[in-house]
């Protein structure tokens, strides 16, 4: 923890020391990203860890505290990914020195943690909060409660009722915000995680079990369905069957796709607003095009950790291969096309989305980038430029009740806080193009963040 304390100092230059030191950002492009609006040429000003000021440019340039001068960029609200598992079995060891900081440099400042190993992750949403380590605020689950036979570390084995009940009474014991469901979890162990969960006063998110129906879980009160699962389900003849136990593929799926069936669970997801939905298109797309995709070729490697690439992702890739053998390619690619035609239906039907990327858990999922590229598949579905940066700013503010915090820019809001180079509503990938990032207060500039990905770059190296 030492060596990344002195990289923090490294990178804020002092600022722990002057957290209460005034910011003031002039001649910034504000985007309201509930309307869309671009509030030319303001100034705001941030105290200690809120935004104290919103307003026109005027008059002479304060003297006191760090300006900043933004003309011709924009700024937008600190972004979030709502699936991350930062400290998660074979990646947990880069989690504090490489993961946390280079979704900070990214302009992610905020992170739904579905799945890590608990006292990793309970010690790093604490270091973060005291601004002892760089990273995004976190609202985190601890493991994931699974089946009896679960294949990864960070969950929790869960064969009866009572075993799910005493993982929710530890886990609210030891602090975490909300309990997340993995898909082995057992059909009557599920039902008495969501009651006790609810007694406890805990949100649950998270797959809908392969015991389960999707309309069953909207009964239940969870909260976030992840990878459209329980819906391909449901669109389905063979919903029963898919429940009771049989294999499930992009074959059989398509197979027996009723739109009639899709309609109906669209309608009841729509009728309950407080049930929100996590795609993970990009994974989705890698996942299912793992045998195509030539990830070796993306230019963000340099920010993977080593071992990643050169072991964890192509025994990965080809654990995944194997599962696909007999679907076909072709079969596979309309699968996809038909995941996205399943999302623009929602969302046409005013379903809530978040952005959520599942890293670094699946292939090529670099950390931070990997939410950018989400955003790009929010528009291959059909959403505009702005309706996408909302699955990342807004919603999730949305999501957690927390407007007054998050998810825009206005005086009393938290100061997470992203500049960039380029306007995200004429072109989604300009959510790229970052010049500065403010997280809770602290301002990384140009400069810093460029010494920051390229110390980040050498700690990928060593991982």
């Amino acid at each position: 923890m030492r060596l990344f304390q002195l990289l923090f100092l490294a990178v804020f230059g002092g600022a722990l020391s002057a957290a209460a030191q005034t910011l003031t950002i002039v001649h910034a492009n504000v985007v309201d990203v509930a309307t869309g609006q671009i509030r030319l040429n303001q100034t705001v000003v941030v105290a200690g860890k809120r935004i104290a000021r919103v307003g026109p440019t005027a008059g002479p340039t304060p003297r006191q505290g760090r300006v900043v001068d933004a003309t011709g960029q924009y700024l937008i609200p600190g972004l979030w990914d709502m699936r991350t598992h930062v400290y998660f079995d074979g990646t947990a060891a880069a989690g504090t020195r490489l993961i946390l900081p280079l979704l900070v440099a990214n302009g992610i400042t905020g992170i739904r943690d579905m799945g890590s190993e608990l006292d990793s992750i309970l010690q790093a949403r604490a270091a973060v909060a005291a601004h002892r380590l760089l990273g995004p605020r976190m609202v985190v689950s601890g493991p994931m409660l699974d089946g009896p036979k679960s294949p990864y570390k960070a969950s929790i084995a869960i064969a009866t009722p009572e075993d799910g009940r005493r993982a929710v009474a530890m886990l609210k014991a030891r602090g975490v915000d909300f309990i997340k469901v993995q898909s082995l979890v057992p059909r009557e162990a599920y039902f008495a995680i969501a009651a006790a969960a609810k007694a406890a006063g805990l949100l649950f998110e998270g797959h809908v079990p392969d015991a389960v129906r999707a309309s069953e879980a909207v009964g239940a009160g969870q909260r976030s369905f992840e990878h459209l699962i329980g819906i391909f389900e449901a669109s389905s003849t063979a919903e029963d069957q898919y429940v009771a136990g049989s294999p499930k593929s992009p074959v059989t799926l398509l197979a027996t796709y009723d739109a009639a069936r899709e309609a109906s669970i669209v309608q009841l997801l729509a009728q309950h607003h407080e049930v929100w939905q996590c795609p993970t298109l990009f994974w989705e797309r890698g996942q299912w095009l793992v045998d195509s995709i030539a990830w070796r070729q993306d230019p963000d490697l340099a920010y993977a950790g080593r071992s990643w690439v050169a072991q964890r992702w192509p025994k990965a890739q080809l654990g995944i291969a194997r599962t696909l053998d007999t679907d076909p390619l072709a079969v596979r690619a309309r699968f996809v096309t038909h995941e996205l035609d399943i999302v623009r239906k929602l969302h046409a039907a005013q379903v809530g989305f978040l952005a959520g990327t599942d890293m670094p858990a699946g292939v090529d999922l670099v950390p931070g980038v990997s939410l950018h590229l989400e955003l790009q598949r929010f528009v291959a579905a059909g959403f505009t430029p702005l309706e996408a940066l909302q699955t990342a700013t807004l919603n999730p503010a949305r999501y957690y009740n927390r407007l007054q915090d998050l998810g825009s820019v206005q005086a009393g809001r938290l100061a997470d806080l992203v500049l960039l180079g380029a306007n995200p509503l004429d072109d989604i990938s300009n959510t790229r193009r970052i010049v500065g990032v403010v997280a809770d207060g602290q301002y990384l500039s140009r400069p810093a963040l460029e010494a920051l990905r390229q110390r980040l770059q050498r700690v990928a190296a060593s991982k």
